[in-house]
């Protein structure tokens, strides 16, 4: 039934109904949104890695003994 589900001419069609839904005035404003979520996720991702790595994935552990 959806032996070749996704043909280039496919989403030619849909960038053009997409087009005409929202209009050529709100598409750039549309893809700056997108760009700067993009690079946002993309530095706090960069941002977790670094402190995963810089810190020790065990907890300290106190060597005086459990405190009664």
């Amino acid at each position: 039934m959806l032996r070749n589900g996704l043909e280039p001419w496919h989403l030619l069609v849909v960038a053009i109904v997409v087009i005409a839904l929202f209009g050529s005035k709100k598409l750039p404003e549309a893809a700056r949104g997108l760009g700067k979520s993009m690079r946002i996720l993309k530095s706090e991702a960069k941002a977790m890695k670094e402190d995963g790595a810089a810190t020790p994935s065990t907890a300290p552990t106190d060597a005086s003994g459990p405190a009664d």
